[in-house]
């Protein structure tokens, strides 16, 4: 009777006993819990948490509070939190391949295709790799293609972008000059005031940020040109984090990569689909750009990443064989709807 009841109070204790080998490990993100971004942060956790069987636990920190925009990378390496979103599209060095490739997909328009040229791109260029030294990437990020935001001037031609002060990303800036606007670069969290004040005439946004970021309110417009924006690695860990991890977790981590990415491409659509009828119901006008202009901006768009891929090699960076091969794959994309990196470079 004893030896029996020893038995049943081991398997008691056995059945209430906490697990040991749970690893709890913090994600930080400038952006609120309910944006876009953050709705696919969070279907993430919830995959890696059961898939870990609670082994593996995500505790998020949103809005900003931990993790900055504008120097999210450096935050990460030095541990301010374990995972985070990254942006180094925006950095302001140490990433200037990273950040001058996102001008090199003119005619790449699919979420998935982006994705896959960027990894084409670090696949053949070591220098990725160098950039985001001190970081493991976990996902990489396309997005909704922008068109053209304006408060109270329509853009119905290229022509009419002549004199708006205009918030782009830094790799669409000498093309707007060219085309005689005023582009500046601001982070996009300060995009909406500004054009509220009348500081800026417009910004270059996807329809998903006449939602998600209210622009709606204060604009008018929405040119409906598909400007080409590119991929980035966009959520990343600590490598310093990532070392200490067990093999099991690391693993399991790796592949989330694709279940991120999915629920990144999911929750832009979503976006992009409410964002339009926002607009709408804001009865803002829709205005589709002339198919020359269409073909105009493109080409110039193409030539100005050329340039800025040339003049990597001020940093002894080689990012025109990167721009080659970008090139190349998007015309086959184009011509085939194939993508693979294969017999691309040239």
């Amino acid at each position: 009777m004893r030896a029996a009841l020893i038995v049943l109070a081991v398997m008691v204790a056995s059945c209430k006993a906490p697990v040991t080998d749970m690893v709890v490990v913090t994600y930080a993100s400038p952006y609120s819990p309910m944006h876009p971004f953050s709705r696919a942060d969070r279907a993430w956790m919830n995959w890696v948490e059961k898939e870990s069987k609670g082994t593996l636990r995500i505790e998020p920190f949103w809005s900003g509070s931990i993790l900055s925009s504008e120097h999210s990378m450096v935050e990460l390496r030095h541990g301010v939190a374990d995972i985070g979103l990254i942006t180094p599209i925006y950095a302001r060095g140490g990433a200037h391949l990273i950040r001058v490739q996102a001008g090199f997909y003119g005619g790449v328009t699919t979420f998935a295709q982006q994705v896959a040229l960027y990894r084409c791109l670090v696949e053949s260029n070591p220098e990725f790799a160098h950039e985001l030294d001190g970081l493991v990437v976990l996902a990489v990020q396309g997005g909704n293609l922008p068109g053209i935001v304006t408060r109270h001037r329509a853009v119905r031609s290229l022509d009419d972008l002549k004199g708006l002060r205009i918030r782009a990303p830094s790799e669409l800036l000498p093309v707007l000059k060219f085309l005689g606007a005023d582009p500046v670069d601001m982070p996009m969290g300060d995009v909406y005031s500004a054009l509220a004040k009348g500081v800026i005439d417009g910004v270059i946004a996807p329809p998903d940020a006449l939602k998600s970021l209210h622009f709606a309110e204060v604009a008018h417009y929405f040119n409906t040109l598909e400007i080409p924006r590119g991929a980035y690695a966009a959520r990343a860990m600590s490598g310093e984090r990532w070392a200490s991890l067990s093999a099991a977790h690391k693993k399991l981590l790796e592949n989330s990569s694709s279940v991120w990415e999915q629920a990144l491409q999911e929750e832009l659509g979503k976006a992009n689909r409410a964002g339009e009828e926002t607009g709408h119901e804001q009865k803002m006008e829709f205005i589709a750009m002339p198919a020359d202009d269409t073909q105009r901006f493109l080409d110039i768009y193409n030539q100005f990443a050329e340039r800025g891929a040339l003049d990597l090699a001020r940093f002894g960076i080689d990012g025109i064989s990167s721009f080659k091969k970008a090139r190349a794959i998007a015309n086959r994309i184009h011509t085939s709807g194939n993508i693979h990196c294969a017999g691309e470079s040239s």
